[in-house]
């Protein structure tokens, strides 16, 4: 038995449907991310897992059990079941010892480990509402996790973090899962975030799950251009271009684009692939974007630094054998 069914759920607000017909599992100890643009219905559908949000139609069962919502019940929420929204807070003018004390449900001897994982040690002595943003963070989702559930939910954990805290904070939900075997589910809207942590991943657009499955298959094989953006730049190659660079995995078909991603392209000596004019080189660091101009079109390939051409420089361009896809 799965840990979290959601079968048929849909969600209307104000005669206008949130989210429709949605169905999906998790199993315990997989890693679910949920990916969508902004107003796609991600944040509804962790708050209806977590039973703050009444369904109009379909069921959430987590370990077997239903879960309600708040039009059933006097208190919203869910037997263990943990969220982390984007708006928590914690009480101000008390030591933060003090604030998880009062939400410890665990042994004594296993806090210690709690806050070992979530990196909060140092602070047990300092107040409140003298931590950072990203301390405060960790220090609220170890108050959710004193309370030992078995499923934790987490709106956007990484947003408004500097690249520390946010490394940090990685590090802290990985852990969650593996040493206290707790099973995440997130929500994201920056690929690097879901697409090394998710075993599964799926992606809403208005209300609707519009693709599923391991980020590897849907980086490599997404099924329209909304799913290739969510996950990643890439390039249509023109009809005069496909034929010259590209062999895909998948075939064509009418009126289909061919998706080619930038670190598939190979840069090299203009005689040695289909010859082109660097025009603008941007550097991310560990990696460079060079845009190319081709006899039918341009293309953007992704290389390292070290290696990166120099603008107006000729270049020979060429493709990774299957690379690309064909959508609709």
């Amino acid at each position: 038995m799965s840990l979290l069914e959601v079968s048929g759920v849909s969600v209307e607000e104000r005669g206008n449907a949130v989210l429709t017909d949605i169905s999906f599992t998790q199993e315990t100890g997989q890693n679910l991310a949920l990916a969508g643009e902004t107003g796609a219905g991600k944040s509804t559908l962790l708050q209806l897992v977590a039973g703050l949000v009444q369904p109009t139609a379909g069921t959430v069962h987590v370990a077997g059990r239903r879960v309600k919502g708040p039009a059933e019940q006097l208190v919203p929420g869910h037997p263990g079941v943990a969220y982390l929204s984007q708006q928590f807070e914690l009480p101000k003018f008390l030591r933060v010892e003090q604030v998880l004390r009062y939400a410890n449900k665990l042994p004594a001897d296993q806090a210690p480990t709690l806050y070992e994982v979530c990196r909060i040690g140092y602070l047990l002595a300092r107040p409140t509402n003298q931590l950072s943003g990203g301390e405060r963070q960790r220090v609220a989702l170890a108050r959710l996790l004193l309370g030992a559930p078995r499923l934790l939910l987490l709106d956007e954990p990484f947003s408004n973090l500097d690249m520390g805290h946010k490394t940090v904070l990685k590090a802290v939900v990985r852990e969650v899962s593996e040493r206290l075997g707790i099973t995440c589910l997130l929500i994201s809207h920056d690929p690097l975030d879901t697409l090394s942590w998710a075993d599964h991943l799926l992606v809403l657009r208005q209300g609707r799950v519009v693709q599923q499955g391991p980020p590897r298959q849907l980086y490599q094989q997404p099924t329209d251009e909304y799913v290739a953006g969510l996950l990643g730049s890439y390039v249509v190659l023109t009809e005069a271009l496909a034929p010259r660079l590209s062999r895909p995995a998948s075939r064509a078909r009418r009126g289909a684009k061919l998706l080619v991603r930038p670190e598939s392209f190979s840069l090299g000596p203009a005689a040695a692939g289909l010859p082109g004019t660097v025009q603008q080189v941007r550097f991310f660091g560990a990696y460079c974007e060079a845009d190319v101009q081709l006899a039918g079109g341009t293309i953007t390939a992704r290389t390292s630094s070290a290696d990166a051409p120099a603008p107006g420089a000729a270049v020979g361009v060429s493709l990774a054998a299957g690379a690309g896809w064909y959508v609709a």
